[in-house]
């Protein structure tokens, strides 16, 4: 009896020890997580927080009912301006460089000079395209609050996708991205075109986000872990090489290309590259002029943003990697106890599979070359239709929709060579990803200008066909002579802003070398010359046929033509003096590697 007696007293005090330890350490994690959510996480998200509490006070003040007093036009310019104003670095946009990058929210996002720079561009393109949607008359009073709480917010989805440290903020951020989208493609209330290209536009996203969540499933089971410098770092340590050889594990490799594959088919979708672009064409035909600025600007520098962060995610491990914590997998009390180190994931595929011999020259180069060979072939294919595409078109939007599938095409070549020259020269890396950062400052101008300008002569002759452009030279000269510089400028010709980043593109292209990549540059080359002929078509019709008979005289006002001259001119001047920009991008890349 009293050997029982003992020994349950053993195990009892045993388990109250236990019990004491993981409660201790899970105070710890619960204070470590108030502590990185409270004093890191929260104020570098600011202007997240401050596009939030917008949206909380327009659905308020709809709920109230006093929107005479506050309009939804001045509460969401209000709201944008305040949030790109906390975005903007206190010292000046030159101190991107001094960025330091960080873990936010246990992980989950990221804070660096890349996304510092993102952010002020989605921000700044949100106060210019509030106040567009006034101007145009498509966010009245009746249903202002709706429209600018869908852009808002897709606007904040659009900063999480930028963001993304983590598989699950990655699908997070496009659904709320992609889920307003829906709804402002059939914005126009009583127009069937519309209300269809909203419906197109939803069936395709939601295949799309099936597929993605599917890949995410595939990758986060097989490494353990759904943390993107995590997953680099367990697959670093594996010979994948070797593992390919191997009959028996093999089928790992296939199971991970597969579901990077997936995962590849969310992104596809938001850059509308070939062949998940089916959707654009009719939705941009079919929305409003505005929401096809929308999603051709700020959708496609998030995607393109967050495809850097996938590529750079999972083919390079930083030379100092972050402290980090499990919050993707069960944490037992020593995980606990050592949570600043990094979570030990991969166990059981470890135990069975040829780990890379020590002093490997390169682990991620297979994870590279695969990522690489497949944007690059995306994005040749994807400008090369978009090119073919627009030929045959009549209407300006439709025409408009497959030029954003080529500039998407030729803006993932920047990403393709950014992540080919990671393995050797981070700084050449850099290089090209300044250029895309370039690229999307300059096609901000060049397409919410081009955009603007078919929305306010929509809005005067009722018509958005390229053949009622006719004449327009005579009766509208700034509006033409603006349109003129802009399809120019999205030719990629000299002196105009939209020669610069397609040359940096190239030139990163150049340095990356391969057959691959040189192949991907002559096909840039060919499709700039591609391009020339349908756009002069544009101008042809604009500047030199005669007006047509059924047209009455065209004249828009003070505003609509301040508007045009305030997004338009930046092209001609960054297109004389470009350093401006490109200063500003090289800042937010000098420091990304390190």
């Amino acid at each position: 009896m009293a050997v029982f007696n003992r020994r349950t007293l053993e195990t009892l005090c045993s388990h109250t020890f236990y019990i004491e330890l993981v409660t201790v350490n899970l105070h710890t994690l619960v204070d470590s997580l108030l502590s990185d959510t409270l004093e890191t996480s929260l104020p570098l998200f600011r202007p997240e927080l401050a596009i939030c509490g917008t949206i909380v006070l327009m659905l308020l003040v709809r709920v109230i009912r006093c929107e005479r007093f506050l309009p939804p036009f001045c509460l969401a310019l209000v709201g944008s301006i305040v949030a790109l104003w906390l975005a903007l670095p206190s010292e000046g946009l030159a101190a991107w460089a001094e960025l330091s990058s960080q873990e936010t929210f246990t992980g989950m996002l990221v804070f660096d000079s890349l996304y510092a720079y993102v952010r002020v561009f989605l921000l700044a393109f949100a106060v210019l395209f509030v106040v567009l949607s006034q101007l145009t008359g498509i966010a009245d009073r009746e249903d202002g609050q709706d429209y600018f709480t869908l852009v808002l917010g897709a606007t904040l989805g659009m900063c999480i996708m930028a963001s993304a440290n983590h598989l699950l903020t990655i699908f997070l951020g496009i659904e709320m991205a992609s889920l307003p989208s829906y709804v402002l493609a059939g914005i126009v209330k009583g127009r069937r075109r519309s209300s269809e290209a909203s419906l197109k536009y939803a069936i395709y996203g939601a295949g799309a986000a099936g597929v993605m969540l599917y890949g995410i499933s595939l990758l986060a089971g097989v490494v353990g872990s759904a943390h993107l410098p995590t997953i680099a770092r367990e697959l670093s340590s594996l010979n994948i090489q070797a593992m390919l050889a191997s009959s028996e594990e093999s089928s790992i490799v296939m199971v991970l290309a597969l579901g990077g594959l997936m995962l590849g088919v969310g992104l596809a979708f938001k850059l509308s590259a070939v062949p998940f672009h089916f959707w654009c064409p009719d939705v941009f035909e079919g929305a409003s002029a505005e929401v096809g600025a929308f999603l051709s600007v700020a959708s496609k520098a998030a995607a393109l943003t967050l495809l850097i962060r996938v590529g750079v995610g999972l083919g390079y491990v930083q030379e100092k990697p972050q402290a980090e914590l499990a919050i993707d997998q069960p944490a037992t009390v020593a995980e606990v106890s050592t949570a600043g180190q990094p979570p030990t994931t991969f166990a059981a595929l470890k135990a069975g599979s040829i780990v890379a011999e020590e002093g490997a020259s390169d682990p991620l180069s297979p994870v590279r070359n695969f990522f690489v060979i497949l944007v690059a072939i995306i994005a040749m294919v994807s400008c090369t239709f978009g090119n073919l595409a627009a030929y045959g078109q009549t209407n300006i939007k439709r025409m408009f929709a497959y030029s954003t599938i080529a500039h998407a095409g030729f803006m993932m070549m920047a990403v393709a060579a950014a992540v080919a020259l990671l393995g050797r020269d981070t700084i050449h890396a850099q290089t090209a990803i300044s250029a895309l950062l370039i690229y999307m400052a300059i096609y901000l101008f060049m397409n919410l200008g081009a955009f603007a300008i078919v929305a306010f002569l929509r809005n005067e002759m009722q018509s958005e066909e390229i053949e009622d452009y006719a004449g327009l030279i005579r009766s509208c000269p700034v509006v033409a002579v603006m349109m003129t510089a802009i399809l120019v400028s999205l030719v990629g010709l000299p002196p105009l802003a939209g020669f610069w980043p397609k040359l940096r593109v190239l030139q990163s292209l150049y340095e990356a070398g391969g057959p691959l990549l040189i192949t991907v540059l002559v096909v840039a080359g060919i499709n700039t010359a591609i391009s020339l002929v349908y756009y002069l078509r544009v101008i042809k019709v604009i500047c030199i046929d005669p007006e047509p008979d059924t047209r009455g005289p065209v004249s828009l006002g003070f505003l609509p033509v301040a508007y045009v001259l305030v997004v338009s001119l930046p092209v001609i001047v960054f297109g004389i003096l470009p350093d401006t920009v490109a200063n500003w991008a090289d800042q937010a890349t000098k420091h990304l590697f390190y």
